[in-house]
């Protein structure tokens, strides 16, 4: 492995600072009360992960031009923005990144449509960049669409409840890391075997993501959410998929908790310590650093390099946030 270089980590940053600028330029519409509100979440912040991938991506091969990888990478973060509007509404969400939520603050009817904004938005930018660029971003907007039906519709008779899980999250999750990963690849013409590496790499890691994030909800108080969240909706999640699939006697008290949404903060409470310090956490995290090790494997047809390296890290980052 080679060590981190200074300009290839400066190029990173300067990209994602005009990224981050070129953001608020394609969220602005013709009157100031549209913007204000397709702005909102973007002036929240947020981790900016998919337009990590695109950049990382583009750097395995030179030739990527800063225009185009700036535009691969904001069709993917004003998708995913766009999503989480609607995903608010949906969940009746109050909050989202530490401020209130769109419908929260304007009502539902303008959320939605201020999702179907920024999902205007990637389209038109992704127009620029060709069709295939266009041909994948529908079928990941596909994907999504799916995989939140799927959650909404919850379990079907016979259905593994682990199984159905996973398959949500990578449609909903998976499947918009893959296709980041696969922008930066196209931008700097990565060949159709690196290409689907890329794609089986962002797919995987989209999952780690997910599911590191779903441990942090219980094992983390400084997330940058408050802890127990998927508790209190009554989501079940990885480490309660697993209890439930191996509960003992003894875990009656901690599967009464888990079985639906909890109005109780005492309860929650109760459920969070209980869950902390049951085995299926570590057995949780050891399926995350087994995903990410999967993820990683996906990297050996990439030429080396520091984008390579940067990927195979991002393996680790991701996995130990649920540490």
């Amino acid at each position: 492995m080679t060590q981190p270089d200074a300009d290839f980590e400066a190029f990173v940053r300067r990209r994602i600072d005009a990224i981050e600028l070129r953001l608020a330029e394609a969220a602005a519409a013709q009157t100031a009360f549209t913007s204000d509100a397709a702005q909102h979440l973007l002036a929240a912040g947020g981790k900016r992960f998919r337009p990590l991938l695109v950049v990382l991506a583009s750097q395995l091969y030179a030739g990527a031009e800063d225009s185009a990888i700036d535009r691969a990478a904001i069709v993917m973060e004003l998708t995913h923005v766009a999503s989480l509007y609607h995903d608010d509404v949906m969940d009746e969400a109050e909050v989202r990144r530490g401020v209130p939520s769109a419908n929260s603050r304007w009502g539902n009817t303008v959320a939605i449509m201020v999702g179907d904004f920024l999902f205007a938005r990637a389209s038109s930018t992704v127009a620029t960049l060709g069709t295939d660029y266009v041909m994948l971003q529908a079928e990941t907007f596909a994907r999504l669409v799916q995989g939140q039906i799927a959650e909404t519709r919850g379990l079907t008779e016979g259905e593994d409840p682990l199984r159905h899980y996973l398959d949500v999250i990578a449609d909903k999750t998976g499947s918009l890391i893959a296709a980041s990963t696969v922008f930066g690849g196209m931008v700097c013409g990565a060949p159709p075997e690196v290409l689907s590496a890329l794609a089986a790499y962002g797919e995987e890691i989209g999952l780690v993501f997910q599911l590191s994030d779903d441990l942090l909800d219980i094992a983390s108080d400084a997330s940058g959410k408050t802890p127990g969240t998927d508790l209190r909706e009554g989501v079940p999640t990885l480490p309660v998929l697993l209890l439930r699939a191996s509960a003992t006697d003894e875990d009656a008290r901690l599967l009464e908790l888990t079985a639906g949404p909890l109005d109780d903060e005492a309860e929650v409470a109760e459920a969070l310590t209980l869950l902390r310090a049951h085995r299926v956490m570590d057995e949780a995290r050891a399926e995350v650093a087994r995903r990410a090790e999967v993820a990683r494997g996906y990297l050996s047809v990439l030429p080396q390099g520091h984008a390579r390296d940067a990927l195979s890290a991002l393996c680790d980052q991701v996995a130990f946030r649920s540490a």
